[in-house]
């Protein structure tokens, strides 16, 4: 296991110093940036389409006809695609620099723990996914078709999301 930081310095009681608006700017674009690759890339993919998602879910197709039958397999290479660059990410992250470049502050995670808020959260994740095929993710780069299908997702996303928070 790689030995990364845990702890925000907040956490440890050292006051974080006040972010310049340059420094806020700086990070709401890149956020802004990184989230319209993310975007691209999911719609590129093809992941935007509920169908083609319900289809890789649908795991019974796989046995009509011959291998993979009606089965679409094409989720498993965007999920493969996306770990390889995680991987990296988290390999690379304790060695690139104290912080990333355009916040004031960073926090790994030091939970190794699974415990029945996870385990929840991920079964409505992933109950919500295989009904309606949209993640969180897919339904806002999907929002700007104006499918009525999306808006509804969405509208009923944002109560959960906040929610969520007060748990």
């Amino acid at each position: 296991m790689m030995g990364a930081p845990a702890t925000a310095p907040a956490e440890l009681g050292v006051p974080l110093p006040k972010a310049d608006a340059l420094g806020r700017w700086s990070a709401v674009t890149v956020a802004f940036v990184s989230g319209c690759i993310f975007a691209a890339g999911l719609t590129l993919s093809g992941m935007t389409q509920p169908e083609k998602v319900i289809a890789f879910l649908d795991i019974k197709e796989m046995f009509v006809g011959s291998f993979p039958g009606k089965w679409d397999p094409s989720l498993a290479f965007v999920v493969l695609g996306a770990l390889a660059v995680a991987l990296l990410g988290f390999a690379l992250t304790p060695y690139a620099s104290i912080r990333p470049w355009f916040t004031a502050d960073f926090m790994l995670s030091n939970r190794r723990r699974v415990d029945g808020r996870l385990i929840l959260g991920a079964l409505l994740f992933g109950i919500g996914w295989g009904l309606s095929g949209y993640s969180p993710a897919t339904a806002l780069a999907s929002l700007l078709t104006g499918q009525i299908d999306t808006v509804l997702f969405v509208l009923a996303m944002l109560p959960g999301m906040w929610l969520a928070g007060k748990l």
